[in-house]
C-alpha cells in the first residue's frame, strides 16, 4: 500500500477528513472530529496508528509480530501501530482501517451515527 492509497482509503469513509493538528507532516484522519487513523505519510517504513478492540489488538500483535505493535504514543490497550510496507496484505490493512473507523463511529452519539448511515 502506498502513502497515496492509504490517504485515499482513509478519506473514502463518510465524513472522513484529514487534519494536521500536531505538525504538517502528521496526517490525522478523523470522523466528526474523532481520530481513527494517524500516520506520517513520508515515513519509511510507512506505519499507521489504528483503533482496535482490545482483544483483537493483542491477537493481531501475536499473529503479526514486528508488523503490528502496541500504538506508538497512544493508549496501548486500544491502539495498534500497523506497518504498511507490503508485508501485510493490503486487504488486511484495509480491514483494520475500516474496523478503526467503525469503532470510532460506534462511540458517537446515535444521531451522528444515523447521519453517517452506520446505526
Amino acid at each position: 500500500m502506498t502513502p497515496e492509497t492509504l490517504r485515499a482509503f482513509c478519506l473514502s469513509f463518510n465524513a472522513a477528513v484529514e487534519d494536521f493538528p500536531f505538525n504538517p507532516d502528521i496526517s490525522v484522519f478523523k470522523v466528526l472530529g474523532k481520530l481513527f487513523a494517524l500516520t506520517h505519510l513520508d515515513a519509511r517504513p510507512l506505519t499507521v496508528n489504528l483503533k482496535c478492540d482490545p482483544e483483537d489488538a493483542v491477537r493481531l500483535r501475536d499473529e503479526y509480530p514486528g508488523l503490528i505493535m502496541p500504538g506508538y504514543h497512544m493508549n496501548k490497550r486500544h491502539w495498534n501501530t500497523v506497518t504498511v510496507d507490503g508485508e501485510l496484505p493490503d486487504r488486511l490493512v484495509k480491514e483494520l482501517i475500516e474496523d478503526s473507523y467503525d469503532l470510532v463511529v460506534a462511540g458517537l452519539p446515535r444521531a451522528e451515527r444515523l447521519r453517517l448511515d452506520r446505526p
